[in-house]
């Protein structure tokens, strides 16, 4: 398989050269290329109705969890990497739509569990029948939230993982002297895609944040790692900026990336005014990977397109037109929603991503969004997904999911309420708390008697953003 090839020709390259530090411990090439071969003997154990066992990694980030995905792919698994925070029930409704064998965790989980590597567990699935057949080529599978009120799951071929990590660390110009602290989970395609095979291929270092990045954590983790690169979600930027601080704090960092959200223009400039370190924002989408890079003044411009991406402006005159791109890193399909991410690409193999923008001298300059949705720090959130969960407890007669800002001015997930008598809106956040990741969990709340509506039957989202104007919940 590539992936693994991959690895293994970097782990001979740069075999004494430290590759992981993390919360767990510190490791170089060739000792991570041993562990990793000690899992996939293992894992290759896995019970498997077609011999290729689905394994999912649901686990926050560590050297084990490397070690995991690397074994897993030595081991001849497909790894589906699930994000650390998705709950229960929903890891639950991934094994299920996904037929996975086994899930590698890290959390606390009563039933028929097995040690697998330091600080992970297995609990077997035994699946009986494939509801969806993989494609081929497919060596690895993440999610994102997708239109069909469910995770969609992605099919990667391994040339297409590795285009992705061979673009953007020819694109960024990382070397084998960069120490990357990724302050995002693993799973998510802002670390999975800047982070992880990227490093390996140059020989750099990767550090990783383990536990909830805030900012006064990221400073002291910083000065103790001393990194070159620090990758994390716009909110953490922001949050530097209104906790203030100082350029020891970020004194080995040459630049800070981010990602997975507009960056606003007033936190870019402030952050390189606080710390004197450039921001390098970029644009991808789940779909087709990373797509450009900037490390220009303003905010606006996410750059021109990275090696092997094609962006085309479309419906507007190349004026504030929907964005179309391909990639050499694109997604083959969708697992378990078939045919949907083929509709979604015309006969050139552009992908619509949703989002509307402009080309500027041939950089990408992002206007809005032509789909519902929800971009909190980075990660997407559905509201039909969050409205079936929110609709499923007893005594919601109705609700609405929309969008709306924080009071930071950030967009939020939030939630307008019918309810039956007896429940609250306290009660119904507890309900679905289990059901739902927390990212996902409405954090502004209105019980109204009724949802006002257009003479068709629509809620009027103008009336009911109002309602989340003057205080927050």
């Amino acid at each position: 398989m590539i992936l693994a090839s991959e690895f293994d020709r970097c782990a001979v390259q740069y075999a004494d050269s430290p590759v992981l530090l993390g919360p767990d411990s510190s490791i170089d090439y060739r000792a991570l290329r041993e562990r990793s071969l000690r899992a996939a003997e293992w894992l290759s154990g896995t019970r498997s109705v077609d011999g290729r066992p689905r394994i999912a990694l649901a686990a926050r980030n560590s050297t084990t969890w490397v070690t995991a995905y690397l074994g897993l792919l030595h081991a001849g698994a497909v790894p589906f990497l699930i994000d650390a925070s998705a709950g229960d029930s929903e890891l639950e409704r991934i094994c299920e739509d996904c037929s996975l064998d086994l899930v590698l965790h890290d959390r606390d989980t009563p039933g028929d569990v097995i040690p697998v590597l330091p600080g992970l567990t297995a609990t077997p699935r035994h699946a009986a029948e494939r509801r969806h057949l993989l494609h081929p080529d497919t060596e690895v599978c993440r999610f994102t939230s997708g239109t069909t009120g469910k995770p969609n799951c992605l099919e990667f071929s391994g040339r297409a993982v590795r285009a992705a990590a061979e673009n953007w660390a020819a694109g960024t110009a990382m070397t084998a002297d960069d120490r990357i602290l990724c302050c995002a989970g693993l799973s998510n395609g802002l670390a999975f895609n800047t982070s992880l095979l990227s490093s390996f291929l140059v020989g750099a270092q990767l550090l990783l944040s383990h536990g909830l990045p805030t900012s006064g954590r990221i400073r002291r983790l910083t000065a103790q790692t001393r990194p070159t690169r620090l990758v994390a979600f716009p909110a953490l930027y922001d949050s530097f900026v209104r906790t203030g601080g100082d350029r020891t704090d970020f004194v080995s960092v040459r630049v800070a990336i981010s990602s997975g959200a507009p960056l606003r223009e007033d936190t870019k400039k402030q952050f390189t005014e606080l710390t004197g370190v450039p921001m390098g924002n970029y644009y991808g989408v789940a779909e087709a990977g990373p797509l450009t890079y900037s490390t220009a003044t303003s905010a606006q411009s996410l750059g021109r397109p990275l090696p092997g991406v094609d962006i085309q402006i479309r419906e507007a005159a190349d004026v504030d037109g929907a964005v179309h791109v391909r990639s050499a890193s694109m997604a083959t399909r969708y697992l378990n929603a078939p045919g949907l991410l083929e509709s979604r690409i015309d006969r050139g193999g552009h992908y619509s991503t949703g989002d509307r923008g402009r080309l500027e001298d041939g950089e990408l300059v992002l206007t809005g969004r032509s789909n519902r949705m929800i971009n909190v720090g980075g990660r997407k959130v559905d509201p039909v997904e969050v409205g079936d969960t929110v609709n499923a407890v007893p005594g919601v007669e109705q609700a609405v999911i929309l969008e709306v800002s924080d009071q930071h001015g950030e967009p939020a997930v939030a939630a307008v309420l019918v309810l039956g008598e007896g429940l609250d809106a306290g009660e119904v956040r507890l309900r679905i708390r289990d059901n739902l990741a927390p990212h996902k969990v409405p954090t502004l709340i209105r019980v109204v008697d009724a949802i006002p509506t257009t003479v068709i039957g629509k809620p009027v989202l103008h009336e009911l953003r109002s309602l989340f104007d003057a205080a927050s919940s």
